[in-house]
């Protein structure tokens, strides 16, 4: 028969030395994603502007934003929500979307210019077809054609178009 070595039950690593090693690695666990997390916001870096709610948009219609320092270029600009846009696509004629869109203006303009862009995203969105859309690249261009848009519509004045939801049923 073959040797066989005899295991003596209860040998191994004591449960002292066990618990340290775990404290070990979830303590560096810890630090990782510390560190990772203050990469990330460093990465931001200051250009970023938080997204506002549909309460804040609705307070900040029409009125500068005060603040200064770091922010003085996002402290200029001014979101605006639009009204939801719902429609049916051209092809396929039963495909219905919902759209919500923000626009960020690089001032306050009147509230009869967010009123025309949002006619116009509309006029615009009831030309796209199905498979227009489709994909992370459809949405890439659906955005880009909005921003257009926006754009030449808003004379100049749209830094740039916010897809808060997009729908299809």
């Amino acid at each position: 028969m073959a040797n066989v070595e005899q295991v003596q039950p209860g040998k191994g690593p004591s449960l002292v030395i066990q618990i340290a090693m775990l404290m070990a690695v979830t303590v560096a666990a810890i630090g990782m994603g510390w560190m990772s997390g203050d990469y990330l916001k460093a990465a931001q870096g200051p250009d970023v502007v938080p997204p506002a709610t549909a309460t804040e948009a609705k307070h900040t219609e029409g009125a500068k934003p005060e603040g200064g320092g770091a922010h003085g270029a996002a402290a200029a600009s001014t979101l605006v929500a639009l009204a939801p846009i719902t429609t049916n696509l051209a092809s396929p004629a039963d495909m219905w979307i919902r759209l919500e869109v923000s626009v960020v203006y690089d001032a306050p303009q009147p509230p009869a210019l967010a009123e025309q862009i949002q006619q116009d995203l509309m006029a615009y969105v009831r030309t796209l077809k199905m498979h227009q859309i489709e994909g992370a690249s459809g949405y890439q261009h659906l955005k880009a054609d909005l921003e257009e848009r926006a754009a030449i519509r808003g004379g100049g004045h749209v830094k740039q178009v916010l897809i808060r939801t997009l729908l299809l049923e």
